[in-house]
């Protein structure tokens, strides 16, 4: 089906409804898959978006988009920093993500997350205490956007101190994912290359700190590290630094973000994790789903001719994939629109799937599990001041700007030696 009233993609990307996409959503589930008269093929339901997720014949890589088809989105050559491996197919994605994988967890590093659990929870601690005094906070601003950058600085072995740094370039980067028709795709290019040259260039004087004075950190892992494929070259770790530094961030912004505004639109919700921290699991679980932080990956392409719920989508066209709208599809989840913590069988899209899932996918989980759990036992009266709130202008990593909340007080924090689950911090 083609879409002859109106542009599809930018009604999706319109940000008068950015801060409810989901009645967009619903109507285009009433059609599988449907071409919008701008170019891309935009796939709205679950199944249809997982059996892609998992076809080999579609393809990550821009330079095997049809220039004619899609020339907003067909990248230039940056030698200085080329795709990261997120936007590379087999083999070099798998060989990449393997290297990548090596210093972040199992199986050579097993316990890397675990044994950051309780710095985790002191950092949740720290932030909240510093509500103290407050009868307002901003959640993004003095919690959602502090708690991961903090937390990616010391994976990496980033100066925290340098935030100021990178958060632009962190912006510009997370902002040219967001397939926007309506502008300027030249002067796009320009300032993303700019804020790439100028991380490039950053990143390149760390790691070669790292080069000479290794430290227990996982730039230097990734830069002297050495298995049996050999080690990344020079361009190769530029641009899976900056993707872990980046990506380690921004949708664990929204994740936090969307849970917390979410929980505070369900208050039962709210007083039954305050009740029972181990709610918290299958409740991410269900944020997952609910309110994904990624709504959509718009850069695939078939390798060739793909036929989707009767459907055929041509060699090098664009792809819209609408994981937000899959993940509310009632042809795969029960009363999709409810948000319910206990819901079964819960395989949502919202790390995506297939060979291309959310790297970072546990320490996102561990980190909302730990914020929310520890937000809810200790915030007094919590309650919305904007509803709904202002949201960013990024329609793929969708989430609040600002989240505004009235406190009453705050509780005491737990003992220095306890974690929000119960279990010591550090043991098992």
């Amino acid at each position: 089906m083609t879409q002859t009233q109106g542009s599809l993609a930018r009604q999706i990307t319109d940000y008068a409804h950015r801060a409810d996409p989901y009645p967009i959503y619903a109507e285009l589930r009433k059609t599988p898959v449907v071409h919008d008269e701008e170019g891309p093929y935009i796939v709205s339901t679950y199944w249809e978006i997982h059996g892609l997720l998992h076809d080999p014949r579609l393809s990550s890589e821009a330079r095997n988009l049809d220039p004619e088809a899609a020339p907003e989105l067909v990248e230039e050559d940056d030698p200085g920093l080329p795709p990261s491996f997120l936007r590379l197919d087999p083999p070099e994605h798998d060989r990449l993500r393997r290297l990548a994988m090596a210093p972040f967890g199992p199986p050579h590093t097993p316990r890397r997350l675990h044994a950051m659990r309780g710095e985790l929870t002191r950092i949740v601690g720290e932030l909240i205490d510093g509500f103290e005094g407050r009868d307002r906070i901003d959640l993004v601003d003095h919690f959602s956007y502090p708690f991961p950058v903090t937390v990616i600085c010391r994976l990496l072995g980033v100066p925290r101190e340098d935030e100021p740094r990178f958060h632009t370039w962190a912006d510009t980067l997370a902002a040219s994912l967001d397939p926007d028709p309506g502008a300027d795709a030249a002067e796009r290019r320009r300032i993303t290359r700019q804020a790439r040259t100028e991380l490039s260039m950053y990143l390149s004087e760390l790691m070669e700190e790292r080069r000479r004075a290794p430290r227990d950190d996982m730039l230097s892992a990734l830069v002297n590290g050495e298995g049996p494929e050999g080690r990344m070259s020079r361009v190769e770790l530029l641009s899976t630094a900056a993707l872990l530094l980046v990506a380690g961030h921004e949708t664990t912004v929204n994740l936090i973000t969307n849970g917390m505004l979410t929980l505070l639109r369900n208050p039962d919700v709210l007083a039954r994790l305050r009740k029972d921290p181990h709610l918290v699991v299958p409740l991410v679980e269900e944020l997952l789903r609910f309110d994904p932080p990624v709504q959509m990956l718009p850069q695939r392409t078939p390798l060739s001719e793909i036929d989707i719920a009767g459907v055929t989508i041509p060699k090098g066209a664009p792809v819209w994939l609408l994981l937000a709208s899959g993940n509310r599809d009632p042809q795969r989840f029960l009363d999709p629109d409810r948000f319910d913590p206990q819901r079964r069988d819960n395989q949502h899209l919202g790390f995506g799937s297939g060979i291309h899932s959310c790297f970072g996918a546990p320490l996102a989980r561990l980190e909302a599990q730990i914020a929310l759990t520890e937000l809810a036992r200790r915030l007094d009266g919590p309650r919305l001041l904007e509803d709904p709130p202002t949201y960013r202008r990024n329609a793929v990593l969708r989430g609040p700007r600002h989240l505004p909340i009235a406190l009453e007080g705050l509780r005491p924090s737990a003992s220095p030696n306890a974690s929000p689950n119960g279990s010591p911090n550090g043991s098992r």
